[in-house]
């Protein structure tokens, strides 16, 4: 994450194997705090409030299912089939970036 953004999504792509027929597409929203470590005299980077969800894909990567989500990803004040549809969408985007 840079200087200048404080909030992320990390993504990770699994490709199907043979002990996993299925494509995956590890997520995780997180923030960043500064701190400060007054022994070492040194800026400390963390990441906070991380949320994991993983899609899965039973079609190579055309659609992607979450089991459930526990955060207002969208910050529209619910947690429900919105939220999941943006973090699908974004598992199905990255997964045909990477494997076009």
């Amino acid at each position: 994450m840079s200087f200048f953004n404080q909030r992320g999504i990390f993504l990770q792509l699994m490709q199907p194997s043979h002990s996993e027929p299925n494509t995956l597409v590890s997520l995780q929203l997180a923030r960043k705090e500064l701190s400060w470590d007054a022994e070492n005299e040194a800026q400390i980077e963390s990441l906070v409030d991380s949320e994991f969800y993983t899609a899965v894909s039973t079609d190579g990567g055309n659609s992607f299912s979450i089991k459930t989500v526990g955060k207002d990803v969208d910050e529209d004040g619910t947690i429900g089939a919105a939220d999941k549809a943006k973090l699908q969408a974004l598992a199905k985007a990255y997964a045909s970036i990477v494997n076009p």
